[in-house]
């Protein structure tokens, strides 16, 4: 055998032993509120009401991969249902949002509660109000940064429960206003949810 097909072989091994040892995989849902501050998108001024995103409801999914006892990967999907005011009106609206995070957790793998920090990367995509993803309304992507923690707790052999709480921070979206909106639009999400586990 050659040495590269040895190595390979090895380094096929040692990946394999880790995820045997490690928890696979976690797939799960939640739901949740989310709070937004610093959401005023257009200030209040001479003969112009202020323009903001209120607060709204939020759902999404994760999928989790444990890589070692105290370290793991999780990627998400969540869509969050809020309204625009706009001159006196509330005009319903929503936003989608792809999220990558890096877990640490406190606890080992195989511990019954685990307290753990994350924090990644995001995309929001904030539709313009009275438009959805398969209407066209393309809406306005805007890239940004998230950070939080939680706790999981083993409720049965292959169901985890979980409680969320992270802040999303991106540039605010311009809806073709007259004033284009300045500064970081921040999402709180406080969520409550569960996983099946492999």
């Amino acid at each position: 055998m050659s040495p590269m097909r040895i190595t390979s072989t090895v380094l096929l091994f040692l990946l394999l032993a880790g995820a045997a040892y490690a928890q696979v995989a976690e797939m799960g849902a939640s739901v949740g509120v989310a709070k937004l501050t610093q959401s005023t998108l257009v200030p209040a001024s001479t003969g112009v009401l202020e323009t903001k995103l209120n607060s709204g409801f939020r759902f999404g999914f994760r999928v989790t991969l444990n890589t070692a006892r105290f370290v793991g990967h999780e990627v998400g999907y969540a869509y969050s249902r809020t309204n625009l005011s706009y001159q006196g009106t509330n005009y319903g609206t929503a936003t989608h949002q792809g999220f990558y995070d890096f877990l640490v957790y406190a606890i080992p793998e195989g511990s019954k509660v685990r307290p753990f920090i994350a924090g990644g990367g995001q995309f929001s995509n904030f539709m313009y109000p009275g438009y959805s993803v398969t209407s066209g309304g393309g809406g306005r992507m805007k890239f940004g940064i998230n950070y939080g923690g939680g706790v999981k707790v083993k409720v049965a052999e292959k169901w985890l429960v979980r409680m969320d709480f992270r802040q999303y921070m991106s540039p605010k979206p311009d809806f073709d206003f007259t004033t284009a909106p300045k500064g970081w639009l921040r999402i709180n999400e406080i969520s409550a949810g569960f996983s099946y586990t492999l």
